[in-house]
């Protein structure tokens, strides 16, 4: 059985992270942002970008739509602001994709198109799996390339959210 309610508490930690991440990448100035470092997708703005590419090119899978995506490192907004704007969007438009979800569409099976063409099938809850563990990975990534600019990286561990009593939004 899987259980709904998990992949809910993903969705909202999910939001409340990228929520806190950006608001720190918000106090760098841009060059800071796009500064070439060493990381794979080059800076902080790329790999910020990289997490939205995957969960739009993930969210159409799901949904069955287009995402005219056509390489993980598109850059879908020059603009920080137009990004964080839009990762905001995408935050919300998962929790109500997985808030609808019931057991069985969780138990079930994705079949997509990979960008390499090929026809994939995977259990839906090794998806969200990875969706979720995805942005974590990368925003780990952004949370140590931020340690190397004047803004501290917040904290984003679950607990934060569960145990600390911290709002959706601080």
């Amino acid at each position: 059985m899987v259980n709904t309610d998990y992949f809910r508490q993903l969705a909202q930690y999910n939001a409340w992270a990228n929520w806190r991440l950006y608001a720190a990448c918000a106090r760098l100035d841009d060059a800071e942002r796009r500064k070439p470092r060493p990381c794979f997708f080059g800076s902080i703005h790329a790999t910020l970008n990289h997490i939205l590419v995957a969960d739009r090119t993930w969210l159409a899978r799901l949904t069955g739509a287009e995402h005219g995506i056509v390489n993980l490192d598109h850059e879908l907004y020059a603009d920080f602001e137009e990004l964080r704007a839009a990762r905001v969007t995408e935050d919300e438009r998962l929790i109500c994709l997985v808030g609808s979800y019931d057991e069985a569409e969780l138990a079930d099976t994705l079949c997509y198109v990979s960008t390499e063409g090929e026809v994939k099938r995977k259990p839906m809850a090794q998806v969200l799996g990875h969706l979720f563990n995805h942005q974590t990975h990368h925003r780990g990534q952004v949370h140590a390339l931020l340690s190397d600019t004047g803004v501290p990286p917040p904290p984003l561990d679950l607990s934060y959210l569960l145990w600390a009593g911290s709002p959706a939004r601080r």
